[in-house]
């Protein structure tokens, strides 16, 4: 697969990075195989997480084909980069197509990048998983390597302005590779992939440099003032309602 675009793009971030001098932290990215094809999990916290997600396979020298929404790939701006990067494009009404698409990268040896919760989680916990990683990974027969980011939601997140301030610390944490199978239940490989994220989301937490008490991007569980997983919920159903009203 030919990467015109990719290498710029990274240029272009890194560059970024040091100017307003990320302090980035990256643990476990000796996990990301150096070869073949592999399914990168990442929590979803902030509309800037698959810069930052592909970032940390950059230590394997590998680049990330990300499923991300359709709408992506309309957009004057954002459609040319998106598409010469080579990610694929989610269509939530037809999602057989990305899903296909997704499992013939990982079959020319590709790294495909999903967010297993679907969106943005407004409490930053974990929300719940859908079970298309797994069976994907499965039918694929390339190994699930979970990851999680934190930091990110301060930068640009739901609810929020954006917040580009300098110097903010980013935790990316990389798990050890899972294997799922087509003899698994999809159910119990979800379920089991989404208790080993919340592990790891909990550890990145508890060793983020900055955990100031009521802050509004720190889960409440935590003692920030996020919403909870069932206030989120609530918020996310009500966007939901919006979004419909808007169509009619």
């Amino acid at each position: 697969m030919r990467d015109l675009v990719y290498p710029p793009v990274i240029a272009f971030a890194r560059t970024s990075f040091k100017v307003l001098d990320l302090k980035l932290r990256l643990t476990g990215t000796e996990n990301v195989p150096r070869t073949g094809g592999a399914l990168i999990a990442l929590n979803h916290i902030s509309y800037v997480d698959f810069i930052l997600g592909g970032y940390g396979a950059l230590p394997s020298k590998r680049l990330v084909r990300f499923m991300a929404k359709e709408v992506l790939f309309r957009n004057r701006y954002s459609g040319p980069l998106m598409r010469g990067m080579h990610h694929i494009p989610v269509d939530r009404d037809a999602g057989a197509a990305s899903y296909q698409k997704a499992l013939e990268y990982l079959a020319a040896g590709e790294v495909v990048g999903v967010f297993p919760e679907a969106t943005i989680s407004r409490s930053f916990e974990l929300k719940e998983f859908k079970s298309g990683t797994v069976r994907m990974a499965a039918e694929a027969g390339v190994p699930v390597i979970p990851m999680i980011l934190w930091g990110t939601q301060r930068m640009f997140t739901k609810d929020h302005p954006r917040d580009f301030s300098r110097h903010r610390p980013i935790s990316i944490t990389v798990g050890e590779p899972i294997t799922v199978t087509r003899d698994d239940d999809a159910a119990e490989a979800t379920a089991q992939l989404r208790s080993t994220m919340a592990g790891m989301l909990d550890e990145t937490v508890r060793s983020y440099p900055e955990q100031p008490a009521g802050a509004w991007w720190l889960p409440a569980a935590y003692g920030g003032s996020a919403p909870t997983p069932a206030e989120a919920e609530r918020l996310d159903q009500e966007e939901l309602a919006r979004r419909a009203s808007k169509r009619r």
